[in-house]
């Protein structure tokens, strides 16, 4: 049992510290999150060490040294380009025929491995040593080292920029889209919802203020008692603090998934109404794109009726922009080619007057088109 809980408790340690991205930087000293879907070689970047990092030719060979950068490659289309893992980043299709870069133990990175691999890009979320970055460095291998992730929406940010180190943009770009169009229907789901208490265990341990557990259940909705209770990072929990806190849900993940038989456990709300939800638990301690998935299945469970409502009224706009878009574009083609025509003839009698009914009825409602998709736009907003 006590080596069955130092490798669970290292995986989700090693885990849970995953890359955020910093701003791209293309030689000048504006510094944004490029939404682009196009690449571009070669690549600058500051990283979290201060070193300026170029990427000279879109990577053929990738090799991820934490689960959270592999899954991140996995979800932009990106994996075929990799060729080393660590250990933990088994469970994605595939992984476990690409070389496992692990030292002694899974839990620290062979450098060896990584530099007899010969990649054209290390990713390095911030859960490695700088040391091993150097050693890397010293070897003449381009490694990024991302900084520690602080918000959701640093993992949106953190797969484009993965996208422009890899040459995945497109990818990148479609896969943080998702997301944030998925976590927009949560946060429509949960605002002003109440919040039910929530508390997350595992071999009696739980997750408080600072820990991804809890950004994940903040966002479905949930109150997380363990936080409440004023517990940081991932600490033991008392059979008090389970009584005193009397949760409404409990969360388990699907290496643990049964609730301990106890007296504690039983005399919680949770318990008694059979609360109890099962996570990934791959995805709940990465923070990475496949995040999405525990924090939607959460908030079904949490509040099924307001994610029903803000689902189908986000699926309402997409289509109804959707038809706006191909109307304005339908529109602007037959107005290009009345343009054109007109055009056309004018030249014939040599005249190049603009002023054709044509022309103006086509730009007004191009025009009308647009207000109202700013309008629908903003009403969704």
């Amino acid at each position: 049992m006590r080596t069955r809980l130092s490798v669970v408790l290292s995986l989700i340690l090693l885990a849970a510290g995953a890359a955020a991205p910093v701003a791209a930087s293309t030689g000048t000293n504006t510094t944004t999150y490029s939404t682009s879907t196009t690449c571009s070689f070669p690549f600058t970047i500051t990283d979290a060490t201060g070193t300026q990092v170029t990427v000279p030719q879109d990577p053929q060979r990738v090799v991820t040294l934490n689960p959270s950068a592999a899954q991140i490659m996995w979800e932009i289309g990106g994996k075929s380009k990799v060729v080393g893992v660590s250990q933990y980043a088994a469970y994605l299709d595939g992984a476990s025929s690409r070389t496992n870069i692990s030292g002694s133990g899974n839990a620290y990175v062979d450098e060896e491995k990584v530099i007899n691999l010969k990649p054209d890009l290390v990713l390095a979320p911030n859960t490695i040593p700088n040391s091993t970055v150097q050693k890397l460095r010293q070897a003449n291998l381009t490694v990024y080292r991302y900084r520690a992730a602080a918000s959701l929406t640093d993992i949106e940010n953190q797969t484009r920029l993965t996208g422009k180190l890899t040459g995945e943009c497109s990818g990148a770009q479609q896969t943080a889209s998702h997301m944030q169009t998925q976590l927009e229907t949560v946060h429509k789901a949960v605002n002003g919802s109440k919040r039910p208490r929530v508390l997350y265990t595992f071999f009696g341990y739980t997750a408080g203020n600072g820990t991804f557990i809890n950004q994940i259940i903040t966002a479905a909705g949930g109150d997380n008692v363990a936080a409440d209770a004023g517990i940081s990072g991932y600490k033991k929990i008392s059979k008090e603090t389970i009584i005193n806190q009397n949760p409404q849900w409990i969360i388990r993940n699907d290496q643990q998934p049964t609730v301990p038989h106890n007296q504690a456990y039983n005399s919680t709300d949770a318990v008694k109404h059979g609360n109890v939800v099962v996570l990934n638990r791959n995805y709940i301690s990465q923070p990475a794109p496949r995040v999405i998935q525990p924090i939607t299945k959460l908030v079904k469970t949490l509040h099924p009726q307001a994610y029903a409502e803000a689902n189908a009224t986000q699926e309402t706009s997409a289509n109804a922009s959707t038809t706006l878009a191909h109307t304005n574009t339908t529109q602007t083609a037959t107005a290009n080619a009345s343009t054109s025509a007109t055009s056309t003839s004018t030249t014939a009698q040599g005249t190049t007057s603009a002023n054709t009914p044509g022309f103006g009825i086509g730009v007004a409602i191009i025009g009308l088109l647009s207000a109202l998709a700013v309008i629908a736009l903003r009403k969704d907003a």
